[in-house]
């Protein structure tokens, strides 16, 4: 029996990268896990990969921006016990200067809406349980601004920041905690929209995806009298820190 035997564990964005390691580390804990995404071929693969350590996972596509759905889908979930809100995405034009208000309606749609709609919609279950963990994904970029991730994106993922606080504020009396995991850059897919992305050597010195599953493994293992409010983790060769490139042996 794992430690999160008997629970049950939903993750957006969970058909690649971090959300589909964090499936199958949840899984080797013992959780049970639903598995929401856009497209049903990845979350299938992914599926596969937890019943392969001997979990149990549900297949079902959801765009997160959705607010209908995403009430309508967690109304025949039920319990929840964990949710992973870490659908998220940028666009190549990030700059103010390139910018287009269409571009920030969808980052905003899904970085932001999509998690407060996925929170709003295990609440109640969880409030009538008297317990429940929030894992929500931020960024670096959210308590350190950049270019390179711009406008849009760190917006979003510094209001993460804030609506973490807010359910910590505001459910922490009902059994509830939140965790904001900040991550520097980590090498998945999201990185392909960048204007240039990284090479596969810069990849390699980036934080992995099994790395944060672990992560998100620790939050959701630790007692329940524990909220871990806030994780910022960055790669040891971290870009965000200017010059970095440059450093000799780097």
């Amino acid at each position: 029996m794992g430690t999160l035997s008997g629970k049950r564990a939903w993750i957006t964005g969970a058909g690649t990268g971090l959300g589909a390691a964090s499936a199958v580390a949840l899984a080797e804990s013992g959780a049970e896990i639903v598995l929401t995404g856009r497209r049903v071929g990845p979350l299938g693969e992914i599926a596969a990969e937890v019943e392969a350590v001997g979990g149990t996972a549900e297949v079902l596509p959801l765009d997160v921006s959705d607010r209908d759905a995403v009430a309508e889908a967690a109304g025949k979930l039920g319990q929840i016990d964990i949710l992973f809100a870490n659908a998220g995405l940028n666009v190549p034009k990030r700059s103010l200067s390139d910018l287009a208000t269409a571009d920030w309606d969808t980052v905003v749609s899904v970085n932001l809406n999509g998690v407060l709609y996925a929170i709003q919609a295990v609440l109640p279950w969880m409030r009538a349980a008297g317990a429940g963990t929030l894992i929500l994904t931020g960024s670096w970029a959210g308590r350190y601004g950049t270019r390179m991730t711009g406008a849009a994106y760190n917006a979003t993922k510094r209001a993460v920041i804030a609506l973490g606080e807010a359910v910590n504020e505001e459910e922490g009396g009902h059994g509830i905690r939140a965790t904001v995991l900040m991550p520097g850059e980590v090498a998945t897919p999201i990185l392909d929209a960048r204007p240039v992305p990284p090479s596969d050597t810069q990849k390699a010195r980036m934080l992995q995806s099994e790395d944060l599953a672990a992560t998100v493994r620790f939050i959701a293992e630790m007692p329940p009298r524990v909220c871990i409010n806030e994780i910022l983790i960055s790669p040891t060769w971290n870009r965000f820190y200017r010059g970095m490139e440059e450093v000799p042996g780097h």
